[in-house]
């Protein structure tokens, strides 16, 4: 957050769900693509839109769960359907875009992964969670901007996670082609980058073009799916018996929507740009005596233009 820049802040606490954030707002018309919507906090964001009036796209992989997840919302005032992405192959990115027709008013860049405990590579040698994660979505960006552009007042929401305060982006050695593999420094990284990718997007503020980053909370999804239970007990999510333990800071599927749909199609942020929200605000700076907030590097906007540039350079020789 800039030193000069009032930190936002709304009337929801940390656990109001995705339909209180909305209340009463009207999104006929409205074209929004979901990457990921078919699983998790990702298919509430796409019912809670929908049901605002709409039109959304669930853009994944998994066709036969976006099948049945658009069957489910057939009553709803807006319209669903799914359109094939894989993040992590640029020819699906290219595929997807090349199909998209007339103007985007929302992308909520809300796949992931999570941890993947051994190093993988996509077709491009690129280390998975930092494609899936980042490239790709920056790829399906960098696509669909002309689409974005054309809606006139259009916003970009980018999932990110707590996890970007533990690691900067490192620009040495992105891939982990040098260094050690760790699956925690992956994802952190990754995540980082996403915060980046919204700080950078202030280039397209002059276009109507805003983008937003935001840390959902902590949600059992199939996010953690890459995590053994030894692993789950030892960050108190679960106990010996394997039964998920209750705690004050969880969050429903509809509670861990509700940041994405705020950015998505709240009036409370018309305009704002390249800023990062937890618990359905703008989060603070991170200190070492406070949980939370945002790490200063996420926002460093030197940082945000190398990047850009970064990605831009690997996407170019892909």
């Amino acid at each position: 957050m800039n030193s000069n820049q009032t930190r936002l802040t709304t009337p929801f606490h940390s656990h109001a769900t995705a339909a209180e954030v909305i209340e009463g707002v009207d999104l006929t018309g409205r074209r929004v693509v979901v990457t990921g919507g078919a699983s998790g906090i990702g298919t509430e964001t796409v019912r809670v839109l929908a049901a605002a009036g709409a039109e959304v796209t669930i853009a994944t992989r998994d066709q036969a769960a976006a099948a049945k997840v658009a069957a489910t919302f057939a009553d709803l005032p807006g319209t669903v359907r799914s359109a094939a992405l894989d993040l992590a192959d640029l020819s699906s990115v290219a595929a997807f875009v090349r199909d998209w027709r007339g103007p985007l008013d929302v992308l909520v860049a809300n796949a992931g992964v999570m941890a993947i405990p051994v190093r993988e590579v996509t077709a491009q040698g690129w280390e998975m969670q930092l494609a899936t994660n980042y490239l790709g979505h920056f790829a399906l960006t960098m696509g669909l901007y002309s689409s974005l552009r054309a809606a006139g007042r259009a916003r970009i929401v980018v999932v990110s996670s707590g996890a970007h305060r533990d690691a900067p982006f490192n620009f040495d050695d992105p891939q982990f082609e040098r260094r050690p593999y760790h699956p925690w420094a992956a994802y952190g990284q990754s995540k980082t980058a996403d915060v980046l990718l919204a700080v950078g997007a202030r280039r397209w503020a002059a276009d109507g073009i805003t983008a937003n980053a935001l840390n959902p909370g902590w949600i059992i999804t199939n996010l953690q799916r890459y995590m053994d239970e030894a692993t789950m007990r030892e960050m108190g999510a679960i106990d010996e018996n394997g039964e998920i333990i209750p705690q004050p800071y969880l969050k429903t599927l509809a509670q861990g929507a509700a940041a994405s749909v705020l950015l998505a199609a709240s009036p409370l942020v018309e305009g704002v740009t390249g800023r990062y929200f937890e618990d359905n605000q703008e989060a603070p700076p991170a200190t070492p005596e406070v949980p939370g907030g945002v790490a200063a590097h996420a926002l460093d906007p030197d940082a945000a233009d190398r990047l850009w540039d970064y990605a831009s350079s690997v996407l170019a020789t892909a």
